[in-house]
């Protein structure tokens, strides 16, 4: 029964999604010029791993990247497919929250002999942002250890409005 509940998330979470909310921890403001928003299109494949493909216009042309989550044995979690992009890092991505229909929440960590690299991502159905999705942005980039200046997008003059006590109810 546990895997058919796994299953049935992972279909839900089939279909394009809007990448709004993009920071990490290579990232700074100086990177809003060269990222923009983009898409994320999720799709189950025959052995129930979900195939990502994203794509981004920079410049005049249009950068598309794929890859295969393959699910662990924590709900939510996933480790990279390997490919010869990944060469011997290890990649885990984690949904930390979705409600399937408006937004998902997900950070990423890509590890390598050299370094470690976080990115948080935040996506939703339209092209469209809610408060309370940028809330819960701000406050996984501070439990993942990263702060404002490591947000590419959006780019909100006044995160003030959106900095909420992060874990307490309202």
């Amino acid at each position: 029964m546990g895997e058919q509940v796994a299953q049935d998330k992972g279909s839900q979470f089939q279909g394009e999604w809007f990448v709004l909310g993009l920071a990490g921890s290579t990232h700074s403001r100086a990177d809003r010029a060269l990222l923009s928003p983009f898409t994320a299109t999720f799709e189950q494949n025959k052995t129930k791993k979900l195939e990502v493909t994203y794509a981004m216009i920079r410049g005049q042309r249009c950068v598309v990247w794929s890859y295969v989550l393959i699910p662990t044995a924590q709900p939510g979690e996933f480790s990279v497919a390997k490919s010869r992009e990944l060469g011997t890092d290890t990649e885990k991505v984690w949904v930390h929250e979705t409600n399937y229909n408006t937004f998902a929440l997900m950070s990423s960590r890509r590890r390598s002999v050299h370094r470690s690299i976080l990115r948080v991502h935040l996506l939703f159905r339209a092209w469209a942002l809610q408060s309370e999705a940028l809330e819960k942005f701000l406050c996984l980039l501070k439990a993942r250890g990263l702060s404002e200046a490591n947000i590419v997008f959006p780019d909100i003059p006044d995160w003030t409005r959106y900095r909420k006590t992060c874990g307490t109810t309202k």
